[in-house]
C-alpha cells in the first residue's frame, strides 16, 4: 500500500464505508490494549477444497486490513493469518474426490494423517491447504498460512492448551448448556489422540490432570485405559474451544464469521475471556443465496464456484459483489454477474475523478488497497472517452451471432480504431466472457417478438433515417436521430421526460420496442452508442430482419433444437 497523502489520510477519519467502520473499532482496541502489532484470522476448514465463501472471507478481512493500515498511517504492523483446521479428524468421505475407498479406510483420522486420494501431496490435508495456497495467491492476497497440526506438534499452543486444561471446569460450564441431553453426557473440550490407531477420539474423559497436564479415558471398543498428554499434539480440542484457544494462542485481534455461527461466537468469545484474554472483534456477514432464495450449502451444490464465477466475470466483479453490503443477505447465482462487471468498471471509471472522501466510499479503493488501476477508455466519434460495458458486449454478441472474439473486436476497432486486444487487455477478457455468458444465458433466456403496425413503421423510419449516417461512428448524431423518430412515432404525453437536447421527450415505449423487437431484450445500450459500435449498414440489416420476422423465427427454431436436445 502507497503511503497515504494528508487529504487521504484527513477524509479516513470521517470516512463511512463499512471496512473504515470495523478499521476503527480495531484502533480504538489497540489503543486500549496497548498493542504493538494487529492480527487479523480469517480460518479455512481443509476437508474440501476453497470455495467461493473462502475467498469472500479473505477479501473482505483484507479490506478492513488496508483500511486500518490507512487510519494509523501503516506505523502499526499488521498480519493476516489464514489458518487451517487441518488436525480434525475426517468424518465422512467427500464426493468430489477420487480414491473414495482410501479416504473411507482412514476416517476418523487428523486431515493430515489422511493419504491424498489424489496422489500429490503428503496427506489430504496438505493437498486441500496446497490448493488453499494457491487460491489465494492467484488472487494477489498478501498472508501468513498457519497449520494447526504444525502449531499443536511444534509445542506453539502447549502454554494455552495448559490453561484450558486447568480452568476445564469453567470451560465445561460455558460448553455444557448449548449441548443436547446426551452430548453433554459423554463431552469433553478435549480430544484425545488414539495412541494405536491415530483417530481423534471423540470420548468421555475419566480424570483430568492437571499438573502432568494429561487425560485419562478409555477406548469405547476395547475398554482400554490410555492416559494422553494434551501437549505436543497429543490431543485437540473441539473446534468452539479450539477457536477460543487459538484466539488466545496467537493473539487473534480480528476475525469475521458467518451468520450462522453467531452462536459459536458467542461461545468461543465467553471461553476466551475465561482465559483471562479478549475475544477479538470482527462482525457475523450474511450468508448467500442460491436463485429461488434457499441458502447456498456446499453439499447442496446449489450456488456459484469461482471456477463458475471467472468464466463468466472478473476476478474485481468478485470482489466487488463482496464488498457490496456485507451484512445483507445477497442471491449468488449466475445473473448478478454482467451487473457486477459493469458496476465496477464504472467505478473505476469515476474514480480518477473523484476527491479524496469520495474515494474511499468508492469500492475500487477497497478492492485494490487504495491504488485502482486507470480505467481503459475507447473514444468513438462525437463521443468522450468511455468504458465499453459488459451490457453493451452482450448485445453485440447477440446481433454479430458469432463465438469468435475477434468478430467482435472488428466491431470494436471500426468504433475505436486505436483499440486492440494489446492495448486494452481488460476489454479483451470481457469479450471473452461476454461470448461465454451470452451462449450459456443471455440466447436461450432471449424473448423475441413482433412489432406492432406503429412500432414496424416506426422502425423501418428509422432505418431510413439511420441511411445518411452510413459509416459514422458518432453515437451522439445517432441517438439524435433514434430520438427523433421516436419523438413523432412515440411522444412522450406526461410532459416529464426531455430529449438530451432539451426538446420534447420520447416514451419509453419506444426504447422498449426496439429492445424487444431487434435485441430480444426488455431493456438494452444507449441505441445510438449501439449503432455506432455495431455499424449503421449492420443495424439497418437488423431491422430488416426484423420487420421480416425473421429474428423471431430464428429464435423459435433456436428454443425448440434446445428443448429437443
Amino acid at each position: 500500500m502507497t503511503p497515504p497523502d494528508p487529504d487521504l489520510l484527513s477524509a479516513a477519519q470521517s470516512a463511512s464505508a463499512w471496512p473504515f467502520e470495523e478499521a476503527k473499532k480495531l484502533v480504538a482496541r489497540i489503543a486500549a490494549s496497548g498493542k504493538r502489532e494487529v492480527l487479523f484470522e480469517t480460518g479455512y476448514g481443509p476437508s474440501g477444497l476453497p470455495h467461493i465463501g473462502t475467498f469472500g472471507e479473505v477479501a473482505r478481512t483484507t479490506m478492513v486490513r488496508n483500511a486500518f493500515r490507512v487510519l494509523t498511517e501503516d506505523k502499526i504492523p499488521t498480519r493476516l493469518v489464514a489458518f487451517s483446521d487441518d488436525m480434525d479428524g475426517l468424518r465422512k468421505v467427500p464426493d468430489n474426490v477420487p480414491n473414495k475407498e482410501l479416504l473411507a479406510a482412514n476416517l476418523n483420522k487428523p486431515l493430515t494423517a489422511v493419504p491424498d486420494p489424489f496422489g500429490t501431496h503428503s496427506s489430504f490435508g496438505a493437498h486441500n491447504n496446497a490448493r488453499l495456497r494457491a487460491f489465494l495467491d492467484s488472487f494477489g492476497f498478501e498472508y501468513e498460512f498457519m497449520s494447526a497440526t504444525e502449531c499443536y506438534r511444534a509445542g506453539r499452543f502447549d502454554a494455552t492448551l495448559r490453561l484450558m486444561l486447568e480452568r476445564y471446569d469453567d470451560v465445561m460450564g460455558i460448553m455444557l448448556p448449548s449441548l443436547r441431553a446426551e452430548r453433554s453426557a459423554t463431552y469433553s473440550p478435549f480430544l484425545p489422540l488414539h495412541p494405536k490407531t491415530g483417530h481423534v477420539m471423540q470420548v468421555p474423559i475419566d480424570e483430568v490432570r492437571r499438573e502432568a497436564a494429561t487425560l485419562v479415558w478409555r477406548d469405547p471398543e476395547t475398554g482400554e485405559r490410555f492416559e494422553t498428554s494434551v501437549l505436543g499434539g497429543g490431543a485437540k480440542l473441539q473446534w468452539k474451544p479450539d477457536w477460543a484457544m487459538r484466539w488466545v494462542a496467537l493473539g487473534v485481534d480480528y476475525e469475521m464469521a458467518g451468520k450462522d455461527l453467531i452462536d459459536s461466537v458467542k461461545l468461543s468469545s465467553e471461553i476466551a475471556r475465561a482465559l483471562g484474554a479478549a475475544p477479538p472483534d470482527g462482525f457475523n456477514y450474511e450468508l448467500f443465496l442460491d436463485e429461488k432464495g434457499q441458502k447456498i450449502s456446499k453439499s447442496k451444490g446449489n450456488g456459484l464456484t469461482i471456477e463458475d464465477w471467472l468464466t463468466y466475470g472478473t476476478p474485481e466483479s468478485l470482489s466487488l459483489f463482496m464488498y457490496n453490503k456485507p451484512r445483507e443477505a445477497k442471491r449468488l447465482f449466475f445473473d448478478v454477474i454482467p451487473r457486477q462487471v459493469d458496476d465496477y468498471l464504472t467505478f473505476l471509471e469515476k474514480y480518477p475523478a473523484q476527491d479524496s472522501k469520495l474515494r474511499l466510499g468508492n469500492p475500487v479503493w477497497h478492492i485494490h488497497a487504495g491504488a485502482p488501476p486507470a480505467p481503459e477508455l475507447v473514444q468513438g466519434a462525437g463521443e468522450r472517452a468511455a468504458t465499453i460495458s459488459f451490457a453493451m458486449l452482450l448485445n453485440l454478441v447477440a446481433v454479430a451471432n458469432t463465438e469468435e472474439p475477434s468478430v467482435l473486436w472488428g466491431f470494436i476497432r471500426r468504433y475505436a480504431p486505436g483499440a486492440s486486444p494489446q492495448t486494452h487487455p481488460v476489454l479483451d477478457r470481457l469479450v471473452t466472457h461476454a461470448l461465454a455468458y451470452y451462449r450459456d444465458f443471455v440466447r436461450p433466456a432471449k424473448a423475441y417478438r413482433a412489432p406492432s403496425e406503429a412500432e414496424r413503421a416506426a422502425l423501418a423510419e428509422l432505418s431510413e433515417a439511420l441511411a445518411p449516417f452510413a459509416g459514422s461512428t458518432d453515437a451522439e448524431a445517432l441517438q439524435a436521430a433514434v430520438y427523433e423518430v421516436g419523438r413523432s412515432h412515440f411522444p412522450d404525453t406526461s410532459g416529464k421526460a426531455k430529449s438530451p437536447d432539451g426538446r420534447p421527450g420520447v416514451s419509453q415505449a419506444w426504447f422498449s420496442a426496439i429492445y424487444q423487437v431487434l435485441l430480444g431484450e426488455a431493456r438494452g445500450p444507449r441505441f445510438g452508442s449501439f449503432v455506432a459500435l455495431y455499424g449503421v449498414a449492420e443495424t439497418r440489416a437488423l431491422i430488416a430482419k426484423a420487420l421480416a420476422g425473421e429474428l423471431l423465427a430464428e429464435h423459435q427454431a433456436f428454443v425448440a433444437t434446445r428443448a429437443a436436445a
